[in-house]
């Protein structure tokens, strides 16, 4: 039988620049067919669940940090303004652009209530809302999922890592398998995509993707 050695540091040091892009991108594919293999049944639970919600009139708040701030904000755009033409727009509110609000939240309070402090006026029973997290233990977004349950909010959460607290607050929990922080934001960000596209075939849209 043959073994198949696990590149050294050293090994890797002296390995071909086009070899290292192509492991990457094989790690890469490889952890994204992991994880929507793994999650398929229960993001088409969650389009479904957050298609009905907008179907009603209630919309989604999204929050993260970081890079996860960046995958959010991501997912915000993508509704408010459709990339597909003729595709409906539905409303979602970045907690995180407000930079005034979370400056004074965080001056006055502390950095960990800069979310929910906007949740609690923003949201309403019905409504969503998503957070998105490499570790899921930012204390500002266990807070405000935490405060959505008790608003009778729909709580998702995006996750990497061994899911942290988030994982056990959320009614919607996907964690991607991963120590690494840049394969967990590139499987949130295609999430983005899948996410958004099976959300609008959920409202009858045609399946264009």
């Amino acid at each position: 039988m043959t073994t198949v050695e696990t590149p050294t540091p050293c090994t890797r040091l002296a390995e071909p620049i086009r070899d290292k892009i192509l492991r990457k991108c094989g790690e890469s594919v490889e952890m994204k067919q992991k994880f929507f293999t793994q999650y398929a049944a229960q993001i088409e639970a969650m389009a479904a669940d957050m298609a009905g919600r907008f179907s009603a009139g209630n919309k989604l708040l999204v929050m993260g940090n970081g890079g996860s701030l960046c995958d959010a904000l991501h997912f915000s755009v993508e509704f408010t303004h459709p990339i597909i033409e003729k595709r409906r727009a539905f409303p979602v509110i970045p907690l995180m652009t407000d930079i005034a609000t979370m400056t004074a939240i965080s001056n006055d309070l502390d950095y960990s209530r800069i979310f929910v402090n906007q949740l609690r006026v923003l949201g309403r029973p019905g409504d969503m809302a998503l957070a998105v997290s490499t570790s899921g233990k930012s204390p500002n977004l266990v807070y405000a999922l935490e405060t959505a349950r008790e608003m009778q909010m729909l709580t998702i959460a995006w996750l990497g890592k061994d899911g942290g607290r988030l994982a056990d607050i959320a009614d919607h929990s996907f964690i991607v398998p991963s120590y690494s922080i840049h394969r967990i934001q590139e499987i949130h960000a295609t999430l983005v995509h899948i996410a958004w596209d099976l959300i609008h075939i959920a409202l009858g849209e045609e399946d264009v993707l």
